[in-house]
């Protein structure tokens, strides 16, 4: 059974480690576009990520002349070959795309006017020369690197920076990089061929962060007709250290060094070969024993971590937000009361579900963002195992007997997490029916409107970021995707929460946002709509004898822009 890829929002069918994301709730508020299946086609949720639940063969290789693997460690003009559990038939347009692998593979093509480490996410100067002295100002000034070129050789300037932004805040256009900036982003302006104004509505600075994920893109490529779409099939051209030389849907991605970069991070690799294999076994295969031709491999199997440290290769894991979460219908009784939501999370055995299902590479939710999040603070109501707590809840709520259908994703560390759910509620006098589905299935039905009782999938939005501001949108807000499908935007609970949530956006000082922030996050965890079960790590393995500055991410893809040969 094939384990899918890519983060689009709609969750595919991952390996032990992707998580769902439905495509379109994104950040501050989602697009909420009239055709939503259209929407996922272009942020990748309906090609890779979500709904095209790829099934690859065994080899999962691409065509012979993009083929070539195993740098050996030699360097020079050797290829580095890297695995990505992820499909990479998702949309490459930055400015729409959700897909892991695209993601990815953008961050090495393509320059932001900021760029964000990728485990830090502390903001560099990227295509811009420095970082505004003053964050808290309601006008940024950049410069743009002098001589940066884009990968066909002509010159990035101002006019290309203005051309991406005024898509991003087109209202007429529905992108997904839209719900990033909107909300205190006015425009961009032109100063002169080298330089841009960005003018905030109010002082953000958590913005410079978020700078990363407005990829500049050359303007007389991109306003071609037609050419939006060609980005969404994979037509990839930055001024980034990496140019992309062949794209392959379904199969590989292939990259070289492109020698007219003068940015911070160059390439060390003078050629990658990108192979997506979202099953697990071939994926984990490429990378082991004698005959292994690949250097990197993201999405590990929990159980084969010890047989790929046997054979000598560094296999770490970074803790976020991937999530399993609970998604209840507040339209179906009795999930409109709070006491029956939260009785069914006190029932459930964290511990044990960690211990089982995850092999101990988790940790039990104590609030909506993971404990490594810079925000996080334990949340006022914290699930911790009680039945007894559980019983008397459901007590008061009036509720006897009743009977739960869980319709959730295949995902295949989801589906492991599902008995310990379901004994957890059998043991509350609950009767319980497990119903896992296809991704695209459980999503075409939550999109249609059709009853349902209660859904488990997964979510990862350090995707996009730290932010918590960004991740709390990510899942709630009153046109979001998520709250449509609980059917809860209406209730005053939620409407009083999200104007709390967009107040805090709008505080300037940031010791009171963050307490602001933390203050709805305990309305989130109480109310428990959407709320998250356990936090799992996401592994990485690589071979220290051939590549080295390699860092596990807490999202799904890869980074090598501080990687190099060993």
């Amino acid at each position: 059974m094939s384990d899918q890829s890519d983060l689009s929002h709609l969750i595919p069918r991952t390996s032990a480690q992707e998580g769902p994301r439905p495509a379109t709730g994104t950040v501050p508020r989602p697009a909420a576009p009239t055709d939503r299946r259209a929407f996922l086609k272009y942020t990748g949720a309906l090609g890779a990520a979500a709904a095209v639940t790829t099934t690859l063969s065994a080899c999962s290789a691409g065509p012979e002349s993009t083929n070539e693997t195993g740098g050996g460690g030699q360097g020079g003009d050797s290829t580095l070959t890297a695995v990505i559990g992820y499909g990479n038939d998702g949309s490459w347009d930055p400015t729409q795309t959700a897909s892991a692998f695209a993601m990815a593979g953008n961050e090495h093509i393509y320059e932001g006017l900021l760029g964000t480490d990728p485990i830090s996410r502390e903001p560099y100067a990227a295509l811009a020369t420095e970082i505004p002295d003053d964050l808290k100002a309601t006008t940024w000034k950049f410069s743009l690197r002098p001589g940066a070129k884009w990968h066909d050789g002509k010159p990035v300037t101002a006019d290309d920076v203005v051309f991406v932004f005024d898509r991003i805040l087109d209202p007429k256009t529905q992108t997904l990089a839209k719900g990033f900036f909107a909300s205190w982003l006015k425009e961009v302006r032109k100063v002169d061929a080298l330089s841009v104004e960005l003018i905030l509505k109010f002082p953000f600075p958590d913005g410079a962060a978020r700078l990363s994920l407005a990829k500049i893109m050359p303007k007389h490529v991109f306003s071609r007709p037609g050419a939006w779409e060609d980005a969404t099939k994979g037509k990839a051209i930055g001024s980034g250290p990496y140019r992309q030389t062949a794209h392959h849907p379904k199969s590989n991605t292939t990259f070289e060094a492109f020698e007219d970069y003068n940015g911070p991070r160059k390439a060390a690799f003078k050629k990658m070969n990108w192979l997506t294999i979202v099953d697990a076994a071939p994926r984990v295969a490429k990378i082991s024993g004698s005959g292994a031709d690949a250097e990197i491999a993201d999405n590990i199997p929990y159980a084969n971590i010890g047989q790929l440290k046997k054979s000598g290769m560094t296999v770490e894991g970074g803790a976020g937000m991937n999530n399993l979460f609970l998604l209840f219908n507040t339209a179906h009784k009795p999930f409109d009361d709070v006491r029956v939501r939260q009785a069914l999370h006190y029932a459930i055995d964290r511990d044990k579900m960690i211990e089982a299902a995850l092999k101990g590479h988790g940790k039990a939710s104590t609030s909506f963002l993971n404990e490594a999040n810079p925000s996080y603070r334990p949340a006022k109501t914290v699930y911790a195992h009680d039945l007894a707590k559980a019983r008397k809840l459901l007590g008061e709520a009036g509720v006897g007997k009743l009977t739960v259908n869980l319709m959730a994703v295949n995902v295949s560390w989801i589906v492991d997490c599902l008995p310990t759910i379901q004994d957890g509620w059998e043991k509350l006098g609950v009767e319980v029916t497990l119903d896992p589905q296809e991704t695209t299935a459980v999503f075409t039905k939550l999109d249609q409107k059709k009853d349902f009782q209660v859904v488990a999938a997964a979510s990862n939005p350090n995707q996009f970021g730290l932010d918590a501001d960004l991740i709390m949108h990510y899942n709630y807000g009153p046109e979001n995707l998520w709250m449509g499908y609980a059917r809860w935007a209406q209730n005053p609970t939620a409407k009083k929460l999200f104007k709390d949530m967009a107040q805090a956006t709008r505080e300037p000082e940031a010791g009171r946002k963050r307490a602001m922030i933390q203050d709805y996050i305990d309305v989130v965890a109480e109310q428990a709509v959407l709320y998250p079960v356990v936090h799992n790590e996401l592994m990485t393995a690589w071979d220290p004898k051939k590549i080295s500055g390699v860092q596990a991410q807490p999202y799904p893809g890869i980074n090598l822009l501080q990687a190099k040969w060993a």
